[in-house]
């Protein structure tokens, strides 16, 4: 079930196109897999509409030739599907809606579907983490991570922000409890620790803007360096 939403502020901006590009694809990946939220989306928008739409400007514009014109398309036979074995013997296969990682297939919300092709192979990391890292092609450091069961990631606070959609599985990080769907976002008032003891692991997707800090124990060590840890 899901229980972590975007905040009203956030909605509120990405439904006035308003939002960093980081943050409306995180905040457009969540409404793929919450109904909730693209209901509210939806509903932001036509009162968006509403408020913004010169309706005088189309009054005084009308034109009986338009509406003409679009009875008529409207009125034309349904097109054929395409035919998918002629797709496939061309080698035209239908975007990939998955990754996949040691055996295992993540079927991924639709607005990352696009980003499949710009991730990079996965690599082991430390605490049975694993790190894909994706190439957005604008500000922020994107990867899919995978905790194993038993997974964990150090204990950390952020010079930035950190946005994290929970794609499949659960974990919870000292503060809460995540389930797939689930949206997180976190700042430098935040601490916290990452770890799943679900069977099926956690893969999540997650944006920063600047490197972690490690706060605990040994992983402090690991402060220098933690530009590299999630690059």
């Amino acid at each position: 079930m899901i229980k972590f939403h975007p905040t009203p502020d956030l909605i509120e901006q990405f439904v006035t196109g308003t939002l960093a590009p980081a943050e409306s694809l995180m905040v457009s990946a969540h409404c793929d897999m919450c109904k909730y939220c693209q209901e509210l989306v939806d509903e932001k928008t036509a009162e968006f509409a509403m408020d913004h739409l010169e309706l005088e400007n189309v009054v005084e514009s009308y034109d009986p030739q338009f509406d003409l014109m679009l009875a008529n398309i409207t009125q034309q036979p349904v097109a054929e599907a395409p035919d998918v074995s002629l797709r496939k013997s061309s080698g035209m296969d239908a975007q990939s809606t998955s990754i996949e990682l040691d055996g295992k297939t993540f079927e991924l919300p639709k607005t990352l579907h696009r980003l499949i092709q710009k991730k990079g192979n996965w690599s082991s990391l430390v605490g049975k983490l694993w790190q894909a890292p994706v190439d957005m092609g604008y500000d922020g450091v994107a990867n899919f991570i995978y905790m194993e069961k038993g997974g964990s990631v150090p204990e950390h606070t952020h010079r930035g922000s950190e946005m994290t959609l929970v794609i499949n599985g659960e974990f919870s990080d000292g503060m809460n409890e995540y389930d797939s769907g689930d949206f997180i976002y976190l700042n430098g008032e935040h601490t916290h620790a990452p770890a799943s003891e679900a069977a099926e692991g956690c893969l999540v997707f997650s944006i920063v803007d600047q490197p972690l800090h490690f706060t605990s124990g040994i992983a402090r060590l690991l402060n220098p360096f933690s530009h590299l840890f999630f690059r």
